[in-house]
């Protein structure tokens, strides 16, 4: 029990944060709860199976090569896991009614990423214990957050946009330029010390996302005159 607590706590305390962060027109729950599920199952078996033909079939991307590395960081991992959110926010909720202000972007991409954040969670967490629960607490699961904020941000603004499918696909570029980033140090650490390069990906996504969640803040077509 305490290490399926440790698993799911931080997703909800984003989930949270995120929620109590939209100040003029919160999303219904049961929207959230499906956006959350998705998240959980679907980008879950989309990125699975990606991983399992990549692993059966490209073997040397296990080779502690940086190039390779890179490839996998940005490629088999950060595309397939973003895209595979993309898509539920993309043709589900963006195209959903609730979704009428900037926010919203945010706040659907963020449930969506906080399920797969979960889903993944409990899998390394069972592998690890509770060293790894605690771990990726606080690094896995912001990060997840992050690139959900950051792709709900553009994507949010492209659906107010006559430029959707540009606003879309920055979105998309940018969470999976993050993701990549961040993954990529950490799978080159037979490299002495790169791995500090993943924190401070992290520090700076946040930092972004704290100031994207302010913007749409400022811009909500329901904040009073």
């Amino acid at each position: 029990m305490p290490l399926i607590l440790l698993s799911i706590a931080p997703a909800l305390l984003i989930i949270v944060y995120i929620y109590y962060s939209d100040k003029y027109d919160k999303e219904p729950r049961h929207l959230l709860m499906i956006c959350f599920l998705l998240g959980a199952i679907g980008s879950i078996l989309i990125a699975s199976v990606s991983h399992l033909v990549t692993s059966q079939y490209f073997p040397e991307l296990e080779l502690e090569i940086w190039w390779i590395q890179f490839c996998k960081a940005f490629i088999v991992v950060a595309f397939v896991e973003e895209f595979s959110k993309y898509i539920f926010v993309r043709y589900f909720a963006q195209r959903h009614k609730e979704f009428d202000e900037p926010y919203d972007g945010i706040m659907y991409a963020v449930m969506v990423s906080m399920g797969f954040a979960v889903t993944e969670n409990l899998a390394y967490s069972f592998q690890g214990g509770i060293e790894t629960a605690i771990y990726r607490a606080f690094t896995a699961v912001p990060a997840h957050a992050t690139f959900g904020i950051i792709m709900g941000y553009y994507m949010g603004k492209a659906k107010f946009s006559r430029n959707r499918i540009k606003f879309n696909l920055i979105g998309l570029a940018l969470a999976t330029a993050f993701h990549g980033t961040y993954d990529f140090f950490l799978f080159i650490d037979f490299i002495p010390g790169i791995s500090i390069g993943a924190f401070m990906s992290l520090a700076i996504g946040i930092l972004l996302s704290q100031k994207a969640i302010r913007i749409h803040q400022q811009n909500s077509h329901f904040k009073p005159k």
